[in-house]
């Protein structure tokens, strides 16, 4: 593998801010190397020699390039049933309060955000068939998000290798998934046809507003990539897409607490979650 090209300290402060405005993610010099190689492999993908070209070429979005660059930054490591007790805690005591909540015929909604290739949402509709006994008796819409557009497209597919099927055991397996290829497995169409896939910027919120109001929302382990600033957008733009009452999941690394006043802290048995107050308005 050969070295990434270097570029200046202007070129860096130039790529992280541009970076940073676009998508809250946040590169400080810790992170030169990494970013330099994102830049190579965008230069190298568009045979572009000089940085300034591809600068210009960046902001000027040629070809949809802003899309391409920020796909290239995001960290897409994954698998199924991941943090499982938070799993645990949806179906044992967070939707059971959520039902009390909606009126006859309205749909209990969960938001996987950011959903990555899929594995989390697939996940929570493959952990509530199997777990939650009103399943039958409700509607829900699993919807799963992310700001990477190649991550979104691979999640449609439902297609996974065996490291992201690697905590689940081999009924799970073959109950949800088909042979697709060497080593690949497909999920079912049922399954596949029941979640939804869509891109969204957290720090955008007329992007995260279209997505509707959600009784439960998965955000785990994205905020850490995020300075304060864009901590508190991406918390008040999920805030507002929470029906009151509802709640919201984070990495386990992770504390609503340490970013945001407008949450409820909950302990339950399995998981410490957030709530939006029922009473409901920001302050």
């Amino acid at each position: 593998m050969t070295e990434p090209p270097e570029v200046s300290e202007e070129e860096f402060r130039r790529t992280c801010d541009f970076l940073y405005r676009r998508s809250g993610m946040l590169f400080t010099e810790g992170k030169r190397y990494y970013v330099q190689r994102r830049i190579a492999e965008r230069m190298a993908a568009l045979k572009i020699a000089a940085f300034t070209t591809y600068f210009a070429f960046l902001r000027s979005d040629a070809d949809g390039e802003i899309e391409k660059f920020i796909n290239a930054f995001t960290v897409n490591e994954t698998y199924f049933y991941r943090e499982e007790h938070q799993l645990r805690c949806l179906s044992s005591d967070l939707l059971n309060e959520r039902v009390g909540s909606k009126r006859p015929g309205q749909a209990l909604r969960i938001w996987s955000v950011p959903c990555s290739t899929g594995e989390e949402p697939y996940s929570i509709g493959m952990w509530l068939l199997e777990n939650w006994p009103d399943v039958d008796a409700q509607d829900i819409e699993i919807l799963g998000s992310d700001i990477d557009t190649e991550c979104v497209n691979a999640a449609r597919r439902g297609e996974f290798g065996l490291r992201a099927l690697m905590r689940l055991t081999p009924d799970l397996v073959a109950k949800y998934f088909v042979p697709s290829g060497k080593e690949r497995w497909r999920i079912v169409d049922d399954l596949r046809q029941s979640v939804q896939f869509t891109k969204v910027n957290l720090i955008d919120s007329a992007e995260t507003r279209r997505h509707g109001v959600f009784d439960v929302i998965f955000c785990r382990n994205v905020l850490i990539y995020f300075d304060d600033t864009s901590r508190r957008l991406a918390a008040e733009n999920l805030f507002e897409c929470l029906a009151p009452g509802g709640f919201i999941c984070l990495g386990h690394t992770e504390s609503m607490s340490r970013i945001s006043p407008l949450f409820e802290v909950r302990r339950f048995a399995d998981a410490i979650v957030y709530q939006r107050p029922q009473g409901g308005a920001r302050d």
